[in-house]
């Protein structure tokens, strides 16, 4: 690999130096010497302070470990073990209550509740897909998913079936009845929409004319007054566009020739450098950025192949309106993309010392993404990203507010470099680690005046619980894990504390995914529960999802109900549910176990865990649809992979499984997957050679050297896996 001398000694990979001198940098305002000899200087100041921080998480780690263990701390004592969390640093004092003062914030973040997607920045197509979410059709969504049953012969078939038909269109006319009311009457009895006056008219089957109970919410239109083709509103924020079908003037397919309810959906995406893509050496980290850099521009397209066709896909276009008044406007057509960076443990070969010793991913994530936002900072894009001007970058896997602190210099003197205004960069904190979770106030002061997203993670939280009181005891099982008393106090605290924080109208505070995509009748039963918390956002693993997804918003008004939390929250006597935070999920019913009960979470954990591991390790694929045990498809990334390995190997180290019977499931386990696996031709079965198959290998060091791994983390295991399979 060719490489590039640039100041202090440092070593660009060729394919990265390249990208940004032919392909970045022209048309912003940066000189390649600069940019480069900024690289420098920022990798000579923040690497020794990253790699310090690191070592506080190794010691403060050792330190809980050596306690647990110390017989004299037994029998086990909540009370000191808070003090003894205090003594050593873990726990940090709260100081006096603030306000973040973040400026410059897209209405998108800081006004308009809504989903979120989270898609690997890694492959073209999902990164496209992702950012045209921010409108989707309720009529796609619901025939191609299980909302609407197969009752009365209503299945949803290739060929169209105008009975489940007639069961989306109804469904959606119930939509519209709670999110645009009538004065009158009923969307379900519509035969008309049009504009009369300048206001949105429904005539209904009875002849009589009806408006919007609340008329401020038409706004807008396309095609001419007389017959548009579509009329616009808004609710709660978010726009519905009901289109109407000039062709089908008489009604034949729909009363009021309705074509299609569209939703505004995806509010935001982020595109992921981070847990759902396998980026192991410079040329996968190339790639990462070049989309980056495509979706900045407005130039990314990507050429999917179907039959005899070839369909290039590429960004939508903004979507232009009249107003009432007849008056233009526009709509983004396009979600408001963050980036998600690398945490600070990983290293990259993209830049390495005068050494040969690799620099921090994280850094360099940081100066190579925030440079590629300059085209839509300065105004070299097709499309606008960012209205005010701001660069959003969520920073994952963060410890505690030094971590925090860390991250905020990091993004001034990546400011400094680019020429760019202080704060220029949002960033968002993943809530995903129990030592942020437990400092989360003073983790929001650390970054007060950029702050623009909190966000809780319960998978990689519940890897960081098991793995930093490994040494307490056996966990509960994964599935009874949220019933613990940690993670209400997790979900509310996320939401409490930044509230008091002023996060209202000037951040998202958001809730994490829904991991079954193919159960989406099931999502929308559940997952109201968001916004209902007072989160302004959650994920969704898909488009059709967030079209979903987004009725809940319409549903629940998330700015009234942060204003009655802050209400709440503000009377006097304070709310103390750090004890709940810190309660080790311990199990409690060990002796009770049986040992089939045993055998059942072994293998679940396991199955899961090869599931996910033969892909990242043989393919690349970093996050993707991964059938379960009993055949339900679950979304599965890195922190889905964190929880199950570190079980399995709590268990193992408690002696509640032995390493036999771990072996036994593995090999057993990995004909399961292989048979899951057998209609991907590109799939690279495990069970034909498990002393040669490194996919395998890997599975075995993420259980037996989970103790040993930084904080539980399975990025160095895969890593270091994946590098030897793109070796042969």
């Amino acid at each position: 690999m060719k490489q590039k001398t640039i100041k202090h000694g440092y070593k660009v990979a060729g394919c990265l130096f390249n990208l940004v001198n032919d392909e970045v940098l022209p048309g912003i305002s940066v000189t390649s010497d600069h940019f480069w000899d900024s690289v420098a200087d920022v990798l000579t100041e923040f690497t020794p302070r990253n790699q310090q921080l690191l070592a506080k998480r190794a010691s403060l780690q050792a330190q809980i470990d050596v306690w647990h263990t110390d017989p004299a701390n037994q029998p086990f004592s909540q009370q000191r073990y808070e003090l003894f969390l205090k003594e050593i640093g873990y726990l940090v004092e709260e100081k006096e209550d603030f306000t973040i003062s973040t400026q410059n914030v897209d209405n998108e973040v800081a006004c308009v509740a809504g989903p979120q997607l989270v898609v690997p920045l890694m492959n073209a197509r999902f990164a496209l897909n992702a950012a045209n979410a921010r409108w989707g059709s309720l009529y796609d969504a619901l025939y191609g998913t299980d909302v609407i049953g197969d009752d009365n012969g209503a299945k949803a078939t290739k060929e169209y079936n105008p009975v489940r038909g007639r069961h989306v269109q109804a469904y959606a006319r119930r939509f519209l009845d709670e999110a645009l009311p009538l004065t009158s009457g009923s969307h379900i009895n519509a035969v008309k929409y049009h504009i009369e006056n300048k206001t949105f008219i429904v005539t209904l089957l009875s002849g009589e004319k009806v408006r919007l109970v609340n008329t401020e919410q038409f706004v807008g239109y396309t095609g001419s007054i007389l017959a548009p083709t579509s009329l616009l509103c808004r609710h709660n924020g978010l726009h519905i566009e009901i289109q109407i079908d000039a062709d089908d003037i008489v009604g034949k397919t729909d009363a009021a020739s309705v074509k299609d309810v569209i939703l505004e959906s995806a509010l935001s995406t982020i595109q992921d450098c981070e847990d759902s893509i396998a980026a192991v050496d410079a040329d996968d980290k190339t790639a990462v950025y070049r989309n980056w850099l495509g979706l900045m521009k407005g130039d990314l397209s990507e050429s999917i192949q179907k039959g005899d066709k070839t369909i290039t896909r590429t960004l939508n276009e903004d979507r232009h309106y009249a107003s009432p008044t007849q008056e233009a406007f526009t709509l983004s057509g396009r979600s408001l993309l963050f980036v998600r960076n690398v945490g600070h443990l990983m290293t990259t070969d993209a830049i390495v010392t005068s050494n040969d010793e690799k620099v921090p991913e994280g850094i360099v994530d940081g100066l190579v993404t925030s440079l590629i936002s300059l085209h839509d900072l300065q105004n070299n894009a097709k499309f606008t990203n960012s209205k005010e001007g701001s660069i959003y970058i969520v920073k994952p896997k963060m410890h505690g507010p030094e971590e925090v602190a860390f991250s905020h210099d990091l993004f001034s003197a990546i400011e400094n470099a680019l020429g760019l205004a202080q704060n220029t960069i949002k960033m968002g904190i993943m809530d995903e680690e129990r030592r942020t979770s437990a400092n989360l106030k003073e983790c929001i002061r650390a970054a007060q005046t950029r702050l623009a997203f909190i966000n809780t993670g319960f998978l990689d939280r519940t890897g960081d619980e098991i793995h930093t009181s490994m040494q307490a005891g056996p966990m509960t099982q994964k599935e009874l894990m949220k019933h613990e008393p940690w993670i209400a106090a997790y979900e509310n605290r996320n939401v409490r504390i930044g509230l008091q924080a002023g996060l209202r109208g000037k951040a998202q505070i958001g809730k994490g995914m829904w991991a079954i995509p193919d159960e989406m009748a099931n999502m929308l039963q559940s997952k109201v529960e968001h916004p209902k918390a007072g989160a302004n956002c959650a994920w969704v693993p898909s488009p059709t999802a967030a079209t979903l997804h987004v009725m809940h918003y319409h549903k629940v008004n998330v700015q009234a109900i942060q204003t009655a939390m802050e209400a709440e929250f503000s009377r006097p006597g304070a709310i103390d549910d750090l004890t709940d935070l810190l309660t080790i999920p311990l199990l409690k019913n060990r002796v009770q176990l049986s040992t089939e009960e045993i055998q059942k979470e072994l293998d679940n954990n396991i199955q899961g865990l090869l599931g996910y591991v033969g892909r990242w390790v043989n393919q690349g694929v970093g996050c993707s649809k991964v059938p379960d045990i009993d055949n339900i498809a679950r979304m599965e990334d890195r922190a889905t992979l964190r929880i199950s390995s570190q079980h399995v190997c709590n268990w193992l180290h408690h002696g509640v499984i032995t390493e036999e019977q771990v072996n036994e499931s593995l090999k057993r386990m990995a004909v399961v997957v292989d048979k899951q696996n057998a209609n991907d031709a590109t799939y690279r079965p495990m069970a034909n050679n498990f002393d040669n198959c490194i996919a395998f290998k890997a599975a075995e060091d993420l259980i037996f050297q989970g103790k040993v791994q930084p904080s539980g983390y399975t990025e160095p295991v895969l890593h270091q896996r994946r590098v030897e399979v793109k070796a042969t």
